[in-house]
């Protein structure tokens, strides 16, 4: 249950036209539902301000559906990250008006609504572009306007002076990269936004397994770049949709305060 849907009920009991015994029937598996092999935290919208996200990793496809049905007969917006081939075919069945990524190995359940912000996911080269999706999707249902760009990594970055204008008016940058990891720094250098830096594990014998392009992005000279961990995708769309979000309400509200400031 969501806190609009939470206010509906408690009105409803207030007026007198719900009983306390019904109120307490809806809300019996509200906010920790027990599905005997997982315990679904519906009270996470409250404290975050985003329901709680499927893991899908290591489950049965058929746990990571019945995650994913509990969460949203609460009206909760459903995010399915590293879901395989037959949990995206089980979501698809039960969902179909969901959206199957499986390049990014996510499924998601949302409003259809335009994005508010401006959040841009860069990859440097094409083999980079999983993590960038999943980078991509969880923003997206975390209520942020996503740009792709991908393959502009610094072994050509003449592909990337075409871009400048439009990152340098993004909120938000993530910088998906590999090998040694240098597309960070260099986005940094060149944008007031933050850059959220995200290694992966694509490269030769000593990149270690995206632990050199991990270091490298932690020593980046650039300022305002942090770093998740190694083929984080999900990490940096999380922060990437927090961040975005802070500043679509810092502005709301001074759009709000103006209007009241001119009455």
């Amino acid at each position: 249950m969501q806190p609009e849907q939470m206010r509906v009920l408690l009105e409803a009991v207030a007026r007198g036209e719900c009983g306390v015994e019904e109120a307490l029937g809806r809300l019996k598996n509200w906010p920790v539902e027990n599905l005997g092999f997982a315990q679904v935290d519906h009270h996470r919208h409250l404290r975050r301000g985003f329901p709680e996200i499927v893991f899908a990793g290591g489950k049965d496809p058929a746990e990571t559906e019945a995650i994913a049905v509990s969460l949203v007969a609460q009206g909760a917006r459903l995010l399915v990250t590293r879901a395989d081939e037959s949990t995206l075919a089980r979501l698809r069945a039960r969902f179909p008006e969901g959206r199957a990524n499986a390049r990014a190995r996510t499924f998601a359940l949302c409003p259809e609504e335009e994005g508010e912000g401006d959040v841009i996911v860069l990859s440097a080269g094409t083999s980079d572009i999983p993590v960038g999706e999943e980078a991509a999707e969880t923003a997206r249902a975390m209520g942020a306007r996503v740009t792709t760009l991908y393959d502009v990594g610094v072994a050509g970055l003449n592909r990337l002076v075409p871009h400048l204008e439009r990152l340098q008016k993004a909120r938000v940058v993530i910088a998906v990269a590999g090998m040694e990891g240098a597309l960070p720094s260099v986005i940094g250098s060149l944008v007031s936004a933050l850059v959220i830096a995200v290694p992966t594990s694509v490269g030769y014998g000593t990149s270690l397994g995206g632990f050199t392009a991990l270091l490298g992005m932690l020593n980046s000279c650039a300022s305002g770049v942090v770093v998740v961990n190694i083929d984080n995708g999900f990490g940096a769309g999380f922060a990437a949709g927090l961040v975005n979000r802070a500043i679509v309400q810092a502005a709301s509200a001074g759009v709000a305060q103006s209007g009241r400031s001119g009455a």
